[in-house]
């Protein structure tokens, strides 16, 4: 069985969590590859929903092995409380893997993202951003430093040293005191000590033994450091490409990837969105898609699909084909549009620019063709779609250069269209079962 990226081709917030439960039967591993408790994701079967952190959506299916790879950064106190939440439902962790690499999220990086980069850029405050830059600037501290207590000890001292003097010179904050923090990160060390292991290793021996892996990742293209809308991005790499540094998974052993889009767009915080709408017909979009953060509950900015900025994250990602979701939310359109190009000072450009004041400047040049105006929440099959919404997804699919192999009509998972022949059922020939 092949090894597959599931990414985000938006701004994230776009339903990876579903895709990765949906495709989750069809593999052995579930491997989350980048991204902190800043994103959540949403999986809803029967009457329960569930909001994930940090835990890999696989954890949900029975059997799974979950792997947290060295890529992402981690709260302990909100991975634990997530951890007790997921045990208190039923769901068993004995198979979830925490990576000995991966980076710790600590109060300090809370206190500067809250003071600086949370008003800036409009971060979620959760600390994620300085954590990465602590990692970059060999200050990190690491998963498997919680089994050192000197080597902790060591650490904490050198790095609040540097801490202390920003938070309280920049920020008027009273900083932190290094036995406090120490015993702070030591209470969580008994809990997710059991968890931590090489997970680079297992994850070889498992594709050695046969095994395939579903790499997951968090935010969406438009989020990734190097090919995002700097500075309005995340800190690492959200793209296809994250999954192999991430994990420690060789690009050579991954076997495709599927990108995850929304039927229109949204983007949470700041920064350029060329297609936004506003008004009336913003909100209704809002209303139907539930656009609110997952972990914020802030209100997400809505707006119309843009297809050279898909085409963008085709191209950076490599993607195999497209999973669409909330087709729904158009339903009560009499018109739908879509962002063909766009204009900068008089002339036309037809691909995402990346240049951040050309950014800020475009405009969005629209093609719109007349709404289904019928019912697609809940449907299953491709023939009971409307006429029009078929037209809407091949429209899109032309316009992007990828084909759509699967298309979300609801949160539920069975409230999921597979269309066949498609790249998606020729990598999981059984996957019917595992949307059933």
């Amino acid at each position: 069985m092949p090894n597959i990226v599931v990414v985000g081709a938006q701004w994230g917030d776009e339903g990876k969590g579903k895709i990765v439960d949906l495709l989750s039967p069809c593999v052995d591993v579930v491997a989350r590859y980048q991204g902190g408790p800043n994103a959540g994701h949403t999986i809803v079967f029967g009457d329960r929903r569930y909001v994930l952190q940090t835990v890999p959506s696989g954890v949900l299916r029975p059997g799974k092995r979950s792997v947290i790879g060295c890529g992402v950064v981690v709260d302990p106190a909100a991975l634990t409380e997530e951890m007790a939440s997921l045990r208190a439902s039923g769901i068993s962790l004995d198979q979830l893997y925490l990576s000995i690499n991966a980076h710790v999220i600590l109060p300090y990086h809370r206190a500067l993202d809250e003071a600086d980069d949370k008003a800036r850029i409009g971060t979620t405050g959760k600390g994620v951003g300085p954590a990465y830059a602590d990692k970059a600037a060999r200050l990190g501290i690491r998963a498997g430093d919680l089994r050192d207590e000197a080597l902790l000890r060591e650490k904490l001292e050198v790095n609040l040293r540097l801490k202390n003097h920003a938070l309280r010179g920049l920020y008027g904050h009273p900083g932190f005191e290094v036995e406090e923090l120490l015993a702070w990160v030591l209470g969580y060390a008994d809990r997710l000590g059991p968890h931590l292991a090489d997970t680079e290793l297992l994850l070889h021996e498992w594709i050695g033994g046969g095994a395939s892996v579903l790499f997951e990742g968090a935010q969406g293209t438009m989020l990734d450091l190097d090919h995002g809308t700097y500075p309005y991005i995340t800190a690492s790499s959200a793209t296809a490409g994250g999954a192999a540094t991430g994990t420690g998974v060789p690009p050579r052993r991954l076997d495709g990837v599927i990108g995850v889009t929304k039927a229109y767009a949204t983007r949470v915080g700041g920064g350029p969105f060329p297609t936004e709408v506003t008004g009336d017909l913003g909100e209704l979009i809002r209303a139907r898609g539930r656009e609110y953060g997952s972990v914020t509950g802030r209100p997400r900015r809505c707006g119309w699909f843009d297809a050279p900025l898909l085409r963008h994250a085709v191209r950076v990602n490599g993607l195999d084909t497209l999973a669409v979701t909330k087709l729904d939310v158009l339903d009560p359109c009499h018109v739908v549009r879509v962002g063909v190009a766009y204009r900068y000072r008089g002339s036309l450009v037809r691909e995402l620019p990346l240049e951040e004041r050309v950014l800020a400047k475009i405009e969005p040049v629209y093609e719109e063709r007349p709404g289904w105006m019928g019912k697609t929440e809940g449907l299953r099959a491709w023939d009971e779609l409307p006429d029009r919404a078929r037209d809407y997804l091949a429209w899109i699919q032309d316009l992007i250069g990828c084909e759509v192999s699967l298309i979300s009509t609801g949160p539920a998972r069975d409230e999921t269209i597979l269309i066949e022949p498609s790249r998606l059922t020729r990598w999981f020939p059984g996957l019917r079962l595992g949307i059933s």
